[in-house]
């Protein structure tokens, strides 16, 4: 058992609800606060002398200087396991080329998948690992991680063995997406590429992944065959996942319906797909990266939180749509330009974005919860934002250890 503080803040995120629009005013600050911690949880939180002096024989991990102390991020959407660029695709786009005409001519996912199929699994283990440590750096503790460049049942696999084998001191959630879209060198429709993973993929990975992902857009896979895929996937024993409302509406709705634990992107919901998440218990996943990255609008996380859903912010790091993976950076642009709080931009990267992952035991500062934190070197919280991503963490703890 320790002590670790002195801090000048510490932002506890104790008291506020999963669901709806956050005011600063809620925000639990504990001054010169220390944090209890053992065996790799949270004990207590309070202030730092009364800490000590109740517990005299305590180890402490000092802090000398002024820090603010947050709960560590999870970035519930990613894809960082693949190999290969697409800047050549991010030119052609600025440049005024059409997604569908990049595409034909060799860019776009298939692109990737093309590239990763060709990497080893050591060699997707050694870039993945890369970008995820880059993340914990940057007081992610928590990262999910798509397949999805694979689009075949021996690379699916491998790409889900990778993730799953990764050597860094962040917590992984492997994701299955391998219904990213239909390959083109699978010989029949989309219709008959979900019956075919159903039958051959899904069987094979359950030791792998409990979590399935499917993107449901007019360029992927229709509403419909969405449907019976993801109740077939459930039947099975999976949690599911949505890619949803990137560019048409509608597919939020149907992910609300299935029961899904998100829907991610949501970039063009209507009034009545918020509504639709805003009464349930899915969470709606903004992902501003692919907002920047394709010059679209950003999903509606102001409207979202004031109908009263639960919005997470996530980054969809990933070579093609959002290629710049700084998750803070992505967060205070989104604030900016939908006018959110500190205090909801901060639940929607801690534990709001933790139950999109179905997990409840981390981003919160309280007694119970995994000791995943970070510190920033100043003694004001309202700088990490004002900063849009350029004050990182200089210290950040994985269950209670210094990493």
């Amino acid at each position: 058992m320790k002590l670790i503080g002195p801090f000048s803040q510490i932002l506890t995120l104790a008291h506020i609800d999963f669901k709806g629009s956050v005011k600063d005013n809620a925000l639990e600050i504990v001054e010169n606060g220390g944090v209890l911690v053992s065996k790799g949880h949270i004990l207590k939180v309070g202030n730092f002398d009364t800490l000590r002096r109740e517990n005299p024989l305590l180890e402490i991990e000092e802090i000398t200087q002024k820090r603010v102390l947050i709960p560590g991020f999870v970035d519930c959407h990613t894809h960082t396991c693949f190999a290969g660029t697409r800047a050549m695709d991010f030119a052609e786009r600025n440049a005024g080329t059409p997604y569908l005409e990049i595409a034909q001519k060799g860019g776009g996912i298939w692109s990737t998948v093309t590239a990763t199929r060709n990497a080893s699994q050591e060699e997707l283990k050694t870039l993945n690992e890369t970008r995820v440590n880059s993340f914990l750096k940057n007081g992610i503790t928590t990262v999910e991680i798509k397949s999805g460049y694979g689009l075949s049942v021996e690379e699916e696999i491998k790409i889900l063995n990778t993730i799953n084998q990764l050597d860094t001191e962040a917590d992984v959630v492997p994701t299955c997406l391998a219904a990213h879209i239909k390959p083109r060198d699978f010989d029949g429709s989309g219709v008959e590429y979900l019956e075919h993973l159903i039958e051959n993929l899904l069987p094979k990975i359950k030791h792998l992944t409990n979590r399935i992902d499917i993107f449901t857009e007019k360029s992927a896979f229709g509403i419909e065959e969405s449907t019976h895929y993801l109740q077939k996937v459930k039947e099975m024993g999976f949690q599911i996942t949505v890619h949803a409302d990137q560019f048409t509406a509608g597919s939020a709705q149907m992910a609300v319906k299935m029961g899904a634990l998100s829907a991610d992107h949501l970039e063009a919901s209507t009034e009545t797909d918020i509504n639709v998440l805003a009464n349930s218990e899915t969470v709606a996943v903004a992902l501003p990266g692919a907002s920047i990255g394709l010059g679209e609008p950003f999903a509606p996380a102001r409207k979202l939180l004031d109908a009263g859903a639960c919005l997470a912010i996530a980054s969809d790091y990933n070579p093609g749509s959002a290629p710049m993976g700084d998750l803070l950076t992505q967060a205070s642009i989104l604030a900016t330009f939908q006018k959110l709080t500190n205090a909801e931009v901060f639940s929607g990267l801690t534990f709001r974005a933790a139950k999109a992952l179905n997990l409840f035991d981390i981003g919160k500062i309280s007694t119970g919860y995994k000791a995943d934190f970070q510190a920033y070197p100043t003694d004001d919280y309202r700088e990490i934002l004002y900063h849009q991503g350029q004050l990182k963490p200089d210290i950040v703890w994985k269950m209670g250890y210094l990493i």
